[in-house]
C-alpha cells in the first residue's frame, strides 16, 4: 500500500477549513475497520485514510508546523499501514474503572501472542506485535499488530472461502468475533496493496 508523503498533508490553516467534514468521512469510513472482540478488546484496522487523519490531528494539537518534525511523524504512522499481503491494525484494551486499570491492565499480559486471523477455517494468522509495547510488569492499553498472510491465506480472504474472524486465546481473555462482509470488502483494499 502506497505509503504517506509530506505533499499529501494539508498545512493548519487549510486543515481547519475542512476538518469537520474529514472528522465525519473517517468516523463513517472507520465503521468498516473497527472490530469490537468481546467486550474488553477492538481492533481498528488502519491504512492510508487512517494514518493521514492521524498525522493531520496531531500536527493540530501539537501545532507542529517545523518539517522535520512533519516528516518523523510521517515516518511513525507509515509504520502503521499495511503493506502488500497483510492486515495492520491497532488493538485497543478498553479498560472502564479508572480505579483498578493498572490492575486490569495487567491481567492482558500477554496478549501479544494471543491473537490470530482466522480464515475460511483453513488459515490462523498469529498476530505480529509491535515489540516494547508490553513488560514483564507492565502493558500499553494501545498495542500495533499486523496479521502477515501467505499467498493462499490472501487469497481465500479475497475470494470469501469461509468466514473470517480475528480470535483472542488469552488465559484470562478469550473471545472471538466475525469480520463482517462490508468490513472484508474494505480490508481487501489493503491486501491488495
Amino acid at each position: 500500500m502506497e505509503k504517506i508523503v509530506i505533499e499529501d498533508l494539508m498545512g493548519l490553516g487549510a486543515y481547519e477549513k475542512v476538518r469537520d467534514k474529514l472528522r465525519r468521512e473517517i468516523i463513517e469510513y472507520k465503521k468498516n475497520r473497527r472490530l469490537a472482540v468481546g467486550d474488553r478488546v477492538s481492533l481498528v484496522f488502519e491504512d492510508k485514510k487512517t494514518m493521514l487523519f492521524q498525522i493531520q490531528e496531531m500536527m493540530r494539537a501539537e501545532r507542529i508546523t517545523d518539517l522535520d518534525k512533519i516528516r518523523e511523524e510521517i515516518e511513525v504512522y507509515n509504520e502503521l499501514i499495511p503493506d502488500a499481503g497483510e492486515l495492520r491494525a491497532t488493538l485497543l484494551i478498553e479498560i472502564v474503572d479508572q480505579e483498578h486499570i493498572r490492575a486490569d491492565l495487567l491481567k492482558f499480559l500477554g496478549i501479544d501472542e494471543a491473537v490470530y486471523l482466522e480464515v475460511g477455517g483453513k488459515h490462523t494468522i498469529p498476530a505480529t506485535f509491535e515489540p516494547g509495547r508490553s513488560k514483564e510488569d507492565k502493558i500499553s492499553a494501545v498495542q500495533y499488530l499486523r496479521f502477515p498472510m501467505s499467498p493462499e491465506a490472501r487469497e481465500a480472504f479475497l475470494h470469501g472461502a469461509g468466514p473470517v474472524s480475528v480470535r483472542i486465546d488469552h488465559p484470562n481473555y478469550h473471545a472471538q468475533a466475525e469480520i463482517t462482509q462490508a468490513m472484508r470488502d474494505s480490508l481487501a483494499q489493503d491486501l491488495k496493496g
